[in-house]
């Protein structure tokens, strides 16, 4: 048994955020129905390439970013511009537990699809929102894209060389922690429930996410006052923290505290490195960031990446190589931890997805169902769950509103 099998999501989201958040629940066996525009779908269906499996509409297969964020769900086609859809999307509201939509605030609301309509005919259901800025402020009508708030949030503004433009972070960090907040905010809402009888809204913004994760540079700014610079790969707090370039390839080294340091003076035979007034304590580091780095490279430069793991490793330093995408993923680490995963897809056959990262001994999670295809499962749900006959989802698919 999974812990969430109970659990009914109604999800009509699209890009990452949302469907990263309701996959997640879908992982641990919450019955995700993945509501998608007649014909078209998530648009993520077309973000590629890559794409697999057959050809489908004006797609030519199926996007790799729709399988990475869409597992263990069923998808099924509704037009919510119809009057019509808009009405099977209430019923679906009444025997789900928990609505998910990433739509621009207020968008819903006009198809009379917004919180205050479901939450008044359905008082139990939990309606989370995931908006770029949230459903309140000056900028809660905009539209937002993870690359537009790592600019707006500050992250661009610390990322990069340090001489060099601002950059974006490699993967779509914002949207993806978005979800995960918003994955854990909806089970939080789901508990309350057991107490209280009654659902919530949940509002969840990439704004309030981003700045959420700043954390440490966050807490640097609004305590010590001064704004935070871009170190390209060094801590701002910590030194000697950073990457490093041996003769053949680079690594990461992190020392954070001073027992460690003594260690890595060790490693290097600079015991007089322990004492020394420049490089004593981490606040000495700290102040003299450029010329122990330098120090460092001239060192680690004479000897290869592994025979420098293997030193570091001994000394019981957290340090690690940096590894390409493909080498990740052919890492024993990775094996060990069943971090690559296989389902059967229906028209790609078998597709390797990532694992997943967190490990319960008692209810796992686990890939029940494949990434669907395009309205897979409409008439299925339609018919088990609100007794539409076959006969009307045919008239319904006749008129386009499925």
């Amino acid at each position: 048994m999974q812990p969430l099998h109970n659990i009914r999501i109604l999800d009509i989201t699209r890009a990452l955020a949302g469907p990263y958040c309701t996959m997640m629940l879908g992982d641990l066996g919450a019955d995700v129905l993945k509501v998608e525009r007649p014909g078209v779908g998530d648009e993520t269906r077309g973000w590629g390439p890559p794409f697999v499996g057959k050809p489908y509409g004006s797609y030519p297969g199926e996007s790799a970013y729709f399988i990475a964020a869409n597992r263990n769900k069923r998808s099924l086609t509704v037009n919510i511009q119809s009057a019509e859809g808009q009405e099977i999307i209430r019923k679906l509201a009444g025997v789900a537990d928990v609505l998910v939509e990433n739509y621009r605030t207020g968008d819903l609301d006009r198809l009379g699809l917004g919180y205050e309509d479901l939450h008044r005919l359905h008082p139990r259901l939990i309606y989370c929102s995931v908006s770029g800025y949230g459903r309140t402020g000056p900028y809660a009508n905009r539209p937002g894209y993870d690359a537009v708030l790592q600019a707006e949030g500050g992250m661009m503004s610390i990322t990069g060389p340090v001489d060099g433009p601002p950059s974006r972070v490699g993967i779509p960090i914002i949207d993806i922690t978005s979800g995960m907040f918003a994955a854990t905010a909806i089970l939080a809402a789901l508990h309350a429930r057991e107490v209280t009888g009654k659902g919530q809204l949940v509002d969840i913004s990439l704004f309030d996410s981003h700045l959420a994760l700043l954390t440490n540079v966050a807490s640097n700014y609004l305590v010590g006052g001064k704004p935070p610079r871009r170190l390209g790969n060094a801590h701002p707090n910590l030194v000697p923290y950073d990457a490093f370039s041996a003769r053949d390839g680079w690594f990461v080294l992190g020392v954070a505290n001073d027992k460690q340091w003594g260690l890595l003076c060790d490693v290097l035979n600079r015991p007089e490195w322990k004492t020394s007034g420049r490089f004593a304590a981490n606040r000495d580091r700290v102040a003299n960031r450029e010329e122990l780095s330098a120090e460092l490279n001239r060192i680690f430069s004479e000897r290869d990446v592994d025979d420098w793991l293997e030193a570091l490793v001994k000394a019981g330093l957290p340090c690690g190589r940096i590894n390409s995408i493909p080498e990740v993923f052919s890492h024993p680490q990775a094996d060990a931890r069943n971090m690559t995963l296989e389902s059967e897809h229906p028209t790609a056959g078998t597709v390797r997805l990532t694992g997943f990262p967190y490990k319960l001994s008692q209810t796992p999670a686990e890939i029940h169902r494949p990434p669907p295809l395009l309205g897979q499962h409409t008439e299925e749900v339609l018919t088990s769950l609100l007794d539409y006959s076959p006969e009307d989802v045919n008239s319904l698919r006749d008129q386009g509103i499925i």
